[in-house]
């Protein structure tokens, strides 16, 4: 079965030009296409998709909203997609906001298209979406956006181990999990295990949430200090 995809976007140009990438894919389809956040909700309520290509900056209700309600739940649709936030990093100070509203990761609009086809199948199959070093260009340009440091907010973090909390703090810094196994001498699937455990024991969705956490908590700052 074909990925089924939705781009959400004022622009139809923009929206064209995706589709014209996405329709090349013997793997992919655009099953579905949205101008804002909130015909994006109404379609998803009849239409099954598997990943939502979002913009942020939209009207009647952005992309950060729209995010957050699909990720809630809110769409009331079967499914329950992964959304991928797009924004244009220089200028959009929502992306950040769109993490923590439930977004899988993050494009750039004009990510390459091998970039763009490649981060949509590993959302799809339950991988890191985007490159590690993305998300952490993107934490270090907002991370003024974060209240204080707040470690008793989560206490969970202190039931990791030594090791699950080097681990953590390797994928705050930006490196994949090929990279945190040649730094820690360790298989990349004992670093993959160490990640599911980090996961759930911090009741978290996805890596890019962990990263988020690990901000928040002041494990990490921005530059990696």
């Amino acid at each position: 079965m074909p990925i089924r995809v939705m781009l959400v976007d004022d622009q139809v140009l923009l929206r064209t030009g995706f589709k014209m990438v996405l329709a090349a894919q013997d793997d992919m389809e655009v099953a579905a296409e949205a101008g804002d956040g909130l015909e994006a909700l109404h379609v998803l309520a009849s239409t099954s998709i598997d990943v939502v290509l979002m913009d942020v900056r939209m009207p009647r209700l952005d992309g950060v909203e729209a995010t957050r309600r699909i990720c809630q739940g809110g769409s009331g649709g079967p499914g329950s997609p992964k959304v991928l936030i797009l924004t244009t990093f220089d200028l959009d100070e929502y992306a950040f906001s769109g993490l923590k509203a439930g977004a899988a990761g993050f494009l750039l609009k004009d990510v390459p298209p091998d970039e763009l086809l490649a981060a949509i199948r590993a959302v799809h199959s339950g991988d890191a979406v985007v490159a590690p070093s993305t998300t952490r260009r993107l934490l270090d340009r907002f991370v003024s956006l974060l209240p204080a440091p707040d470690r008793a907010a989560h206490p969970e973090v202190d039931q990791l181990t030594e090791r699950e909390r080097e681990v953590l703090l390797l994928i705050a810094q930006g490196l994949s999990n090929g990279e945190i196994a040649r730094q820690l001498f360790v298989s990349e699937a004992t670093v993959k295990t160490h990640v599911g455990r980090i996961l759930a024991k911090l009741h978290l969705r996805d890596r890019v949430q962990a990263v988020v956490l690990a901000y928040e908590t002041g494990l990490v700052r921005a530059g990696g200090r």
